[in-house]
């Protein structure tokens, strides 16, 4: 029940009111995205995390705006739940110069420096270097800031993943590696990439804890995350978290998806986050299903609003291509 969750998060029900409709606000968002591919008004490719809402929101509502965050070409939801202006970002995939990058880095490379997103990064395991590089720098100017990097469950089998854990784990640095199991790599099944039941094993081996957690339901998110950042403020050390999920949509826009059945998806939809969520709100009886509807309405509404703001902005021109790329 989430009366339980104090104790580690100590969130009002405000906090949950702003959570719910956080995740509302990045599913909507990207199914506006995926309308909008399909309607051509954004070009290029774009990978969505519907069906993930709760990992992203779950951890990323508690970080301080001065932590930091990696992510993942899949990267809407933590970057949406690290602050970034949804209308930035929309119009950073319209390519607009009012965009998150001016309209050059599109869906997969969002940055946003004031918001302490280092990037969403098309590189698999890319994100990996970077957070520990960012820990490094918060650990040696004792600001106290924390990094989560946020990764798939297919970049595990990269180098730079084991480099970048035993990095951290013989420096202690203040970083949390949070896998966004969705249990596909692309078409891969990691169940056919990993010879192990859980990938949170891993962290073992660098010596250092690693937990699975449901990463369908935003309470055991909020729980591990909220003990993973104190930890790491504390000089704890990093943290793995392997939340378990499952991206509704295929790897991309043109995926087709014929490497799952059609009840392996249909399972995966009776664990909707943003369903659950609702069922333990009204059963801890701190909503109503009038405050459900009126959250959900504020989430479309903004993010509406976002996109209208977006499409009014100017696009970006042959000439931009060439500013902030050279040094002067």
């Amino acid at each position: 029940m989430i009366q339980t969750l104090p104790n580690q998060a100590n969130l009002t029900m405000k906090d949950f009111s702003n959570l719910y409709r956080m995740m509302w606000e990045i599913r909507y968002f990207d199914e506006q995205v995926e309308e909008l591919f399909a309607a051509g008004k954004i070009h290029g490719t774009t990978h969505l995390s519907i069906g993930q809402e709760a990992t992203a929101a779950g951890s990323g509502y508690l970080l301080k705006p001065t932590d930091y965050i990696t992510t993942t070409h899949r990267g809407h939801g933590n970057t949406i739940a690290k602050g970034t202006d949804m209308a930035a970002m929309m119009a950073e995939l319209f390519g607009k110069k009012g965009g998150t990058n001016h309209g050059k880095g599109g869906s997969m490379h969002i940055a946003d420096s004031a918001t302490g997103n280092l990037g969403s990064n098309g590189i698999v395991g890319g994100g990996y270097p970077i957070a520990v590089g960012a820990a490094l720098t918060a650990q040696m100017t004792k600001t106290e800031d924390v990094v989560i990097c946020y990764t798939g469950d297919g970049s595990t089998n990269e180098g730079s993943f084991h480099e970048a854990l035993n990095l951290a784990s013989i420096w202690q640095l203040p970083v949390i590696f949070f896998i966004e199991n969705n249990q596909y790599g692309m078409s891969s099944s990691i169940e056919q990439m990993v010879n192990i039941p859980k990938l949170s094993k891993r962290a073992e081996g660098y010596g250092f804890e690693g937990k699975t957690i449901d990463g369908n339901n935003w309470l055991e998110v909020i729980d591990a995350t909220a003990a993973a950042i104190e930890k790491a403020r504390k000089g704890g050390g990093p943290t793995l978290i392997e939340a378990l999920t499952y991206r509704f949509r295929g790897h991309s826009k043109s995926d087709k998806r014929e490497y799952r059945s059609a009840q392996e998806e249909a399972e995966w939809y009776e664990k909707d986050p943003i369903l659950l969520a609702e069922q333990q709100l009204l059963a801890a009886d701190l909503a109503t299903p009038a405050d459900l509807a009126k959250w959900q309405k504020a989430a479309y509404q903004k993010v509406q609003q976002a996109i209208a703001t977006a499409e009014k902005m100017e696009d970006a021109t042959l000439a931009d291509l060439e500013t902030n790329v050279y040094a002067d």
